[in-house]
């Protein structure tokens, strides 16, 4: 049943799409109210299925390769992201309701694609969705496509989503056996003959490149901080809430499902080590950008890194024997799939409504919106407490349950895995670390303080229907940071159906203990003795006060008084984004991206201002796709000689692809 019904918002938000590009103008924003009702079904769908654990008969579909259908199928862990992503869609959809924009109708297709994927049994219907949900995707980031940095933008994702096709694409033909001279790419196929050997890890390698470019893993990370906030602000969450777990879905579905359990603890260190490298240069970048989306698409990649790191862990520990601590990591995973997606959902829309009100992004030119948008302040607020991981916010459950995977799996291994591991745990500490730094100065410079600009002073509060939905989103995100109890257990399917266990007692609706005879956590404890602290704090300073409270202005660092017509103070006397930024900067800017500080500093007599410029690069940038694009740019010099060959060249050329095509055939029936 939920199968079928799953199946069937799929093909209607692809009818919903189509027939989007059909309707006037004026009644292009119908598209999204029915995306939101279609995705609202979807989520209770998906959510019954998780209530009533187990797998659905597949689905068979009349379309697909020749001679061929397309599977579809539903389990625990399927479900769960199924969950996450029209959930995402509605709140998206909602947030668009009124969008007339050419690219409207690509909304649905979105969603379709990525619903697509998760529900596919087979490899062609992965791929399928996949390449729907990249496409359309790309089409969306476009909506502003007269800008020249968004069209830059685009150009950079679409090539990345090209390099991931071509490196997914091989990794299922490697794990579909042959049967009758053709590969069978049923799943179902695959998981009766996993691979091994250099097979297994040549797999290995082309789902991280293929899925891990789209999830933004590092070094592959390089379009998500440019894509995010060039496309529209709902597109932006519906790219950091859903897309990105939908690729994190796919690594699930290959390394843990597909390609077996017989394999070496090391397995999963690749993975490991590029979702520690990801959370650290992730939020550092997110501690340096100046654009408000920008420093929420650098985070992304923060807590995407955390969620590869802990699937890492969970792919050790399954390979040496240890079901508790690969529960214990995965769990952990899946549960900050959930919670990411809903917090920086939240994040993306309350930046969007900052953007309208305030008529910018850009850090140095808010402040002060907690006067004039209080409401949008109090549901960034809930976000960014999740994002700095503090309790009792969504975000530290699942970072705290990544870090007690961390320390259990000390037992995996030998000397040099356990310390791989111990150098696993400080740099990821220093991760959750800077990502506070960048929720705090994200709060503190763009929301809190006093404007910066008049048109800031002015901001307007976001639309009742924004304000609802942000709100809404902040008490789902807070409910979820109270209770992670009732919410590890819809992961709890997902945890049968790739390990064989679950949390067998282990988590109550008050408190969890999913280490076992580990420590325990109790959002809802912390919760009330932080009451009680703020309550005695509060009541000791009333108590202890020697005069009634007043009012005044407040100090601005020895500055004289602003002018009449800077009502809302100079700006120069409050803390700016990149005089917060500089102290990470100098630290660790300058080895991990290249900061350098250059400083213009006027002669004596001179009455111009200094200046100071500061210039970084990311170190993929430096080190692998610069030197890509060189590589390419030669390529295509040597490609556009062979247009001049004379005809015997030619013939040479075209004789000589055709004996290795023959020759790569021959290997591959051999192999």
């Amino acid at each position: 049943m939920a199968l079928e019904g799953a199946a069937a918002i799929v093909a209607a938000l692809l009818v919903a799409g189509v027939v989007g590009f059909a309707l006037p103008r004026p009644l292009r924003h119908l598209i999204a109210q029915v995306s939101v009702g279609l995705c609202a079904v979807g989520a209770a769908l998906a959510f019954a299925a998780l209530l009533a654990p187990g797998v659905a008969a597949p689905l068979a579909v009349p379309i697909g390769l020749p001679g061929s259908g397309m599977t579809l199928a539903l389990d625990g862990l399927s479900a769960l992201f199924l969950l996450l992503v029209f959930a995402v869609g509605a709140v998206t959809a909602l947030y668009a309701a009124d969008d007339r924009a050419p690219t409207a109708p690509l909304l649905p297709v979105f969603i379709a694609g990525m619903a697509l994927t998760l529900l596919a049994g087979d490899a062609f219907a992965l791929v399928l969705g996949f390449e729907l949900m990249s496409l359309a995707s790309w089409g969306l980031v476009l909506t502003s496509g007269e800008r020249p940095e968004t069209r830059s933008a685009a150009l950079l994702y679409l090539g990345m989503a090209s390099v991931g096709a071509a490196c997914l694409i091989p990794a299922l033909l490697l794990l579909a056996p042959v049967a009758g001279g053709l590969p069978d790419l049923q799943f179902a196929a695959m998981r009766a003959a996993p691979p091994e050997g250099w097979r297994a890890a040549l797999v290995l390698v082309l789902v991280l490149l293929g899925a891990g470019s789209k999830a933004g893993l590092v070094p592959l990370h390089v379009w998500l901080p440019l894509a995010h906030p060039a496309a529209p602000s709902h597109v932006s969450a519906l790219m950091s809430g859903a897309m990105t777990k939908v690729a994190l879905y796919v690594v699930i579905r290959v390394l843990f499902d597909l390609c077996g359990a017989g394999h070496a603890a090391g397995w999963g260190v690749p993975l490991l080590v590029l979702g520690t490298f990801s959370a650290v240069l992730g939020a550092l970048r997110a501690t340096q950008e100046a654009d408000l989306k920008s420093v929420l698409a650098a985070s992304t990649v923060e807590n995407i890194g955390l969620i590869a790191a802990a699937l890492g862990l969970a792919l050790m520990a399954r390979s040496v024997d240890l079901p508790a601590v690969a529960a214990l990591a995965l769990g952990a995973a899946l549960l900050h799939v959930l919670n990411h997606g809903v917090f920086k959902t939240l994040l993306f829309l309350g930046a969007g409504a900052a953007q309208h009100g305030a008529g910018t992004r850009r850090l140095d030119r808010l402040g002060g919106l907690v006067h004039r948008m209080p409401l949008t302040t109090i549901a960034m607020l809930a976000g960014a407490a999740s994002l700095a991981g503090v309790p009792p916010a969504a975000g530290f459950a699942s970072e705290w349950m990544v870090f007690q995977s961390v320390l259990a799996a000390s037992r995996i291994g030998g000397l040099a895995l356990q310390t791989v591991v111990t150098i696993v745990a400080a740099l990821l500490a220093l991760a959750v670390a800077l990502a506070a730094a960048a929720a705090v100065r994200l709060i503190g410079i763009g929301f809190l303080g006093r404007p910066r600009t008049p048109r800031t002073a002015a901001a307007d509060e976001a639309p009742p229907r924004v304000r609802r939905l942000l709100l809404g989103l902040a008490a789902l995100s807070a409910a979820m940071g109270l209770l992670p109890g009732p919410i590890l257990t819809l992961t709890a399917p997902a945890l049968q159906a790739l390990l064989g266990t679950g949390w067998e007692g282990r988590i109550g609706p008050l408190a969890i203990a999913p280490a076992g005879e580990g420590p325990g956590y109790s959002a809802i404890g912390i919760a009330l003795l932080l009451a009680v602290a703020l309550l005695l704090v509060r009541v000791a300073l009333r108590r202890g006060s020697v005069q009634e409270e007043r009012r005044g202005p407040a100090w601005n660092c020895g500055f004289a008084a602003p002018p009449d017509w800077l009502p809302f103070g100079d700006p120069l006397t409050q803390y700016g984004a990149a005089g917060f930024a500089q102290p990470l900067r100098r630290v660790l800017g300058t080895p991990l991206l290249g900061a350098r500080e250059v400083v213009d500093m006027p002669l004596p007599g001179e009455t111009r201002a200094a200046r100071l410029a500061v210039r970084e690069r990311d170190p993929a940038e430096t080190w692998l796709h610069m030197p890509l694009l060189r590589l390419r740019g030669a390529l295509s010099k040597q490609a556009d000689r062979l247009q001049f060959l004379t005809i015997r060249r030619t013939l040479v050329v075209i004789f000589a692809a055709l004996v290795v095509f023959l020759a790569v055939i021959a290997w591959l029936e051999a192999s």
